[in-house]
């Protein structure tokens, strides 16, 4: 059950009380107050979280603007520079219903191995266990694996940033003024570039305004624009174990841009 709710004292909420894997509620909730805390992009308020269910303010929907797609695109460059510290978080991870390990790669402190061992893999075995990738696209993406750092040249040093997570156009929320807001994050210290890849995925509303404003204000390294689809490998394979071979396909496909067949 998610929805609207009368909330004590007069105001308004959005409710989620459904059958959520143990933890993720609780989770959610220091996501949001972590991403709160730099005042870089609004988050809506969390009012009362539980094992069962989570509040957090209502904000009324409007439409995305051209204005507040270029103020978000500037607030998330804000948001990543406050920063993390580490690779992962301190509080148990999933994305979507999914659980996802949020601890530091045990064999290097990098971005690389996190994102190899803690991200990609994980999710990789699974939609191979589920039918979703066949052995010669695990080939593919494994071969990726071993050439990450490589292939991300010196963006693979950069330190961790404050990231949303699971920033797919449908976690962003724009007010009655136009204003973006981030709800549903899978919080984390991670690679700022993964955020705008994941808001590339499936379309975001005047989405070249919001990397124009981000790259203006917070430049980004140089060719980031060719290693989207690395970033993308992770939601990817999430959305193959949770929806079958359509984006198990689409997930090798991003891989075989960067080894072949």
């Amino acid at each position: 059950m998610a929805g609207f709710q009368t909330w004590p004292g007069g105001g308004r909420a959005h409710v989620k009380a459904d059958r959520a894997p143990p933890g993720l509620y609780r989770s959610e909730a220091r996501g949001l107050a972590w991403l709160a805390e730099p005042g870089a992009v609004p988050v809506p308020q969390v009012l009362h979280v539980d094992d069962g269910s989570i509040a957090v303010a209502w904000v009324d929907h409007g439409r995305p603007t051209a204005e507040g797609a270029e103020a978000l695109g500037r607030g998330l460059a804000d948001l990543h520079a406050a920063g993390a510290p580490m690779f992962g978080a301190p509080w148990p991870g999933f994305i979507g219903p999914l659980a996802m390990d949020n601890r530091p790669a045990e064999s290097s402190p990098g971005w690389a191995a996190f994102y190899r061992d803690r991200r990609v893999l994980p999710f990789l075995r699974s939609a191979h266990d589920r039918g979703a990738v066949e052995a010669a696209g695990v080939a593919a993406v494994e071969r990726v694996l071993d050439r990450l750092e490589e292939l991300c040249g010196a963006s693979a040093e950069e330190p961790p940033s404050r990231i949303h997570g699971d920033l797919w156009t449908g976690n962003v929320v724009w007010d009655t003024a136009g204003t973006a807001w981030l709800i549903d994050p899978a919080a984390q210290g991670g690679h700022r570039e993964t955020d705008l890849a994941m808001l590339a995925l499936f379309g975001a509303p005047h989405l070249e305004r919001i990397l124009a404003a981000y790259d203006g204000h917070r430049p980004l390294a140089d060719g980031w624009p060719e290693r989207v689809a690395l970033h993308q490998l992770h939601p990817l394979l999430v959305h193959a174990t949770l929806f079958g071979a359509g984006y198990g396909e689409r997930a090798v496909a991003a891989a075989r841009r960067y080894v072949g067949r």
